[in-house]
């Protein structure tokens, strides 16, 4: 039996390719009865969705009630809703946006709390991995992009008269949540982490809100709090390689499952998104050190203590690769990854140390 009840909100707009309302739909999926010392208590799980960011967000809760599931499920929905015109690269009113289109500041520019603690631990991240992540990455996104639409190569001319606009040197954090950016055209890019900074955001307003079991799922990137009644945990699969609707594919062999409680996972690669120019293949992810798009066919799951730092940390072993990667991921505490590629017509697989502290089950 499903109940649903449905209300229309203002979706996400991405280079036109959404339709501009959305439904939410709470569903009852099945009855659970979960012994408590106290009582017993007959949880429920609900789901709810929303088009966020570009993409799908789907919100899954134990309650007791219908109306409590669609209280919480609205609230951490509006929440990410609120985040996007803080963190939208797309959105030109944005805050982000606004920020960018200020270059070069004046004066140091106030922001808000939000757009604040994502830049601070997106140079944290810059530093930590010697540029392989970039919040300053946008005029090379942007080039990346229109190359990925032509199907030619930016020249070593459109490189360089763009390459003055990004870099650990155009950036500056200072007090009082006020930032600096110090170069004509400059773009501000939170693509590698807005997101899970995003579910970390709707996983504490589900906590606020008095539910301790719930998965927010942002078509790939997961966070969960908690796990269903009578599990061991959030079991959630993986498909790195993006190719599970073929199981005739021999790469279908390589899906496996996660079983994940309080924690987050992120899968970052070119499954979606790539593109072979001069026999080669490039993803749609920039390194930021050359402005091209990392070469090769690639997967990383990238498992950790929140939804921010697995983000980021997936997308920077997306730039690093899997020898470096590993190497990255060891000194991070509570992290662990495990990487996937194709190589000489064979795909191979490499994890961290303390990848085999996971739960994991092949497919």
């Amino acid at each position: 039996m499903y109940f649903r009840s449905q209300k229309t909100f203002r979706s996400y707009r991405s280079e036109n390719l959404f339709s501009a309302s959305n439904v939410l739909r709470i569903l009852l999926f099945s009855s659970i009865l979960f012994q408590n010392t106290a009582h017993a208590v007959s949880l429920s799980r609900y789901q709810g969705a929303r088009r966020c960011m570009g993409v799908t967000w789907t919100v899954t809760v134990f309650t007791e009630t219908l109306a409590e599931a669609e209280t919480v499920i609205t609230a951490a929905l509006n929440e990410v809703t609120r985040l996007e015109k803080v963190l939208s690269d797309y959105q030109p009113n944005s805050e982000l946006c606004q920020l960018s289109a200020l270059a070069p500041t004046k004066v140091p520019k106030q922001v808000s709390k939000d757009l604040w603690e994502v830049l601070v631990q997106a140079v944290a991240w810059r530093d930590r991995s010697r540029g392989a992540f970039d919040p300053t990455v946008g005029v090379l996104t942007d080039l990346w992009r229109k190359a990925r639409q032509t199907g030619q190569m930016p020249s070593a001319k459109e490189r360089f008269a763009v390459l003055h606009s990004a870099g650990p040197e155009t950036l500056k954090l200072n007090n009082a949540r006020r930032v600096s950016l110090l170069e004509p055209d400059m773009r501000l890019d939170l693509g590698g982490i807005g997101m899970g900074f995003a579910i970390d955001q709707a996983l504490q307003v589900v906590k606020n809100n008095g539910v301790s079991t719930a998965m927010i799922d942002a078509s790939g990137d997961i966070g969960v709090i908690g796990k269903p009644p009578h599990s061991d945990g959030w079991r959630i699969e993986i498909d790195a390689l993006g190719q599970k609707s073929n199981k005739n594919n021999r790469t279908f062999k390589n899906r496996f499952v996660i079983t994940l409680e309080d924690a987050s996972v992120t899968t970052s690669g070119d499954a979606f998104q790539a593109i072979e120019i001069g026999g080669t293949r490039y993803s749609h992810i920039v390194d930021p050190r050359t402005g091209l798009g990392v070469i090769g066919s690639t997967g990383v799951t990238v498992i950790a203590s929140d939804a921010t730092t697995a983000d980021a940390v997936a997308t920077t072993l997306s730039v690093l690769g899997p020898d470096v990667g590993c190497q990255f991921v060891d000194k991070i505490e509570g992290c662990a990854a495990r990487f996937i590629w194709e190589e000489d017509g064979q795909f191979r697989v490499l994890t961290t140390s303390k990848w085999a502290s996971q739960t994991t089950d092949s497919l």
